[in-house]
């Protein structure tokens, strides 16, 4: 048997040494011919020092724990006879679940009779019971390791005496019984914060006490309210944060801007929607010598928040601003975001600036990245800039008139830069998102696709010039730094999107072993401003991996971009401010061989944790979205829409409306016939009739029924003959 070296190491990573030490020993003991031994007899084979055995005993008992391994009678240890594994179970609202398991490609299905009591994030531990050839493992939990909800957000019901907590989110799926004495003064139909005290057995209802009342379920602001919760975002500052918020947010002193490259002469602007407060990025640009000399300049926000103050640990535990429809959850306090960190117009302001320089093709000729003092000269809005640029509207040409030809050099440099992107193959998805407009009371009056107009493209053009050169500035300087990584997607995703566009007449290259994004950039563009534009455009982009961040430089699959990271938002988004930190400490000459191996020790949690809060923060702006979906349709049942069909299931059709709102269309309302689904053309097929449904061809619609509270909208489909 192979001489396995085995060393045993303690410290900042310590951790992932264990967890490397573990599958080393796992490895040693699912060889072939490894034979049943003791601990004393595994270190001597692998060489562990006496003094290091504690440790092997740690792992092994570790191993034995997750039912990796079994130690015998004789105190020999052996590759168990039975497959365990510890994970994460996920409950679907019909009862059954998923376990995601840490290494494991594919989650573990849970039969609802199998689930042992486990409710929806709780950790636990599951046996195999079969691996059928081609279908998905299943498992049966076998025992609950810790309880990952200990709060649920629901509707409170009375009854005399007692009560019972309806939890909003269906996958946490029993009521919560509530005594008398822990109801706090809830009524029927509060929405209130359960901290759950028992989670009951196969006989008893889970119990619960009431700990917060958010209001009434039809009270304005409570839904949105009800979800954030749900989500469990903080939705204050503690007294220290804000306070610590006031005390650091002083204006800018001659002693803030030394050592600083003075830019306050140059002319800037920024450019944002008309509802943001928080302006963090500014832009400039002079064209010299068949030259653009593009400034990227953006809120220095490390020098208000330090490194591991009180607000640093505050945003990194929150990760991102969380926009919901109604409201921002801000990651840093007002002061600092919509304050001192923002670049209002006419106010002095310490910046990160990316100042870099393109030929008239588009190719990056120098660049440098300095800390810098600003002063913005004008705050415009996408939509101001846009009548400047696309409608030459003659009010605002003359009210900005010292800017109108740098808007309309922007526009030149932002085409020239989005063509040399897409030349290399960057995908560029350009469906419209959903913009939802509230009355007073919280009621969604309209809903309809965010506009997205040159003056929105120009900032994103920008944007991306200035993360990318970033990137490859700090990759070749070979220091600790955080990407933003999006990865080849699965072979088999491809595959399947090859054969979905097939049905359509487009063809897709999947012969290569990786495909490049320059093929999935040609079939948006073969099918650009055709009915099925959306469709296919989302289907391509589902059939992606989510991008995340990483210390590794990984590249970005999507913009074809091989050096790309998150600079320009640090009052929004955790990552920016983390990397401003390495940069200002690079750029004074401080980042030593100790900071180096620092920021090397924390940069794989900040990105794991980003990469969390980030994905936490889109769900629930998602659901939002969702939830006023159904309220505005609600006030529409039984009227007629022209839509797109836009996924095809077993259990009915999805339609998307051009407004942006989706329904289902069940099974059972396609009442001219039975139909049944075909897997392989994605068609639903009547048996009699033959008539088809198939992704991407237009239908017409009718409102059937809304459930706010699940946030679903059902639709049926409406017959030839009615007008």
């Amino acid at each position: 048997m192979m001489t396995i070296v085995f060393f045993f190491e303690f410290g900042r990573k310590e951790m992932d040494n264990f967890i490397r030490q573990k599958n080393t020993i796992y490895d040693f003991i699912c060889d072939p011919i490894y034979k049943p031994m003791k601990a004393k007899e595994i270190a001597m084979v692998l060489g562990i020092l006496k003094e290091q055995r504690t440790q092997l005993h740690a792992v092994l008992d570790a191993l034995v724990e997750d039912g990796k391994i079994e130690l015998l009678t004789n105190g020999k240890y052996k590759k168990s006879s039975q497959c365990f594994y510890c994970g994460v179970y996920t409950a679907h609202p019909k009862g059954f679940g998923f376990v995601t398991v840490e290494g494991l490609d594919e989650d573990l299905f849970v039969a609802a009779e199998d689930a042992g009591g486990a409710f929806h994030m709780d950790e636990v531990k599951v046996k195999v019971k079969n691996a059928p050839a081609g279908k998905r493992m299943e498992a049966r939990v076998v025992e609950v390791l810790s309880h990952g909800l200990t709060r649920i957000v629901g509707t409170y019901e009375a009854v005399e005496g007692f009560g019972f907590v309806r939890p909003d989110n269906e996958r946490f799926l029993k009521d919560i019984f509530i005594s008398e004495k822990d109801a706090a003064g809830a009524v029927d139909g509060h929405k209130v914060v359960v901290e759950i005290k028992s989670y009951g057995d196969e006989r008893h209802k889970p119990e619960g006490k009431i700990v917060e009342i958010l209001g009434h379920k039809n009270d304005p602001g409570v839904d949105i309210l009800s979800i954030a919760k749900d989500y469990d975002f903080p939705m204050e500052f503690a007294p220290k944060i804000l306070t610590q918020a006031i005390n650091v947010a002083k204006p800018v002193s001659e002693k803030d801007m030394e050592g600083r490259r003075d830019l306050r002469q140059l002319p800037m602007v920024t450019i944002d929607g008309e509802d943001a407060k928080d302006l963090d990025d500014a832009v400039s640009l002079e064209v010299e010598d068949d030259c653009y000399h593009l400034g990227v300049h953006i809120a220095d926000v490390t020098n208000y928040v330090q490194e591991n103050s009180a607000l640093d640990k505050e945003a990194l535990k929150r990760g991102t601003s969380v926009y919901l429809v109604d409201r921002v959850i801000p990651m840093l306090p007002h002061t600092l975001s919509n304050g001192i960190c923002s670049l209002n117009e006419g106010e002095e302001r310490l910046a990160l600036s990316c100042l870099m320089t393109f030929d008239k093709k588009g190719k990056l000729l120098a660049h440098e990245i300095t800390e810098s003092v600003i002063c913005v000269n004008h705050r415009m809005t996408y939509t101001v800039v846009n009548e400047i640029v696309t409608n030459h509207n003659p009010e605002y040409m003359e009210k900005y008139a010292d800017f109108v030809v740098t808007f309309e050099k922007m526009l030149e440099l932002a085409t020239i830069l989005r063509k040399k992107r897409r030349a290399r193959g960057s995908i560029d998805f350009d469906f419209p998102e959903t913009k939802v407009i509230l009355d007073k009371q919280g009621k969604p009056v309209e809903i309809r696709p965010y506009d997205r107009n040159p003056a929105t493209k120009i900032i994103e053009d920008f944007m991306l010039a200035a993360n990318e050169t970033v990137a490859e500035h700090y990759f070749w300087q070979e220091l600790p730094f955080l990407y933003r990584v999006h990865e080849q997607p699965d072979k088999e995703k491809i595959t399947s999107l090859s054969e979905f566009l097939r049905g359509f007449g487009v063809y897709l290259n999947t012969t290569r072993e990786n495909i490049h994004p320059k093929e999935l950039q040609k079939i948006l563009d073969k099918i650009e401003n055709t009915p099925q534009e959306s469709l296919i455009s989302r289907l391509t982009l589902r059939s992606m991996k989510q991008a995340k961040y990483n210390p590794q430089c990984l590249g970005h699959f999507g913009l074809a971009a091989k050096y790309y990271c998150h600079f320009t938002s640090p009052i929004r988004r955790y990552p920016d401010l983390q990397i401003h930190r390495i940069i200002k400490e690079n750029l004074r000459g401080r980042l030593k061989q100790e900071r180096i191996e620092h920021y090397e020790s924390i940069l794989d949690k900040v990105a794991q944790n980003t990469s969390k809060t980030e994905r936490r923060a889109q769900e629930a702006e998602r659901e939002t979205i969702r939830m006023k979906q159904a309220q505005y349709m609600s006030e529409h049942i039984n009227e007629i829409f022209e839509g797109v069909i836009s996924s095809i299931t077993s259990f009915g059709i999805y339609v998307e409306l051009e407004n942006t709102i989706e329904g289902l269309v069940h099974v059972t309302k396609l009442m001219d016939d039975y139909y049944y689904y075909d897997e392989e053309k994605h068609r639903m097929i009547g048996e009699n009739n033959q008539k088809e449904y198939r992704l991407g061809q237009s239908v017409r619609i009718r409102v059937a029924d809304t459930d706010v509270m699940r946030h679903t909208i059902d639709f049926s489909m409406v017959c030839e003959e009615e007008t």
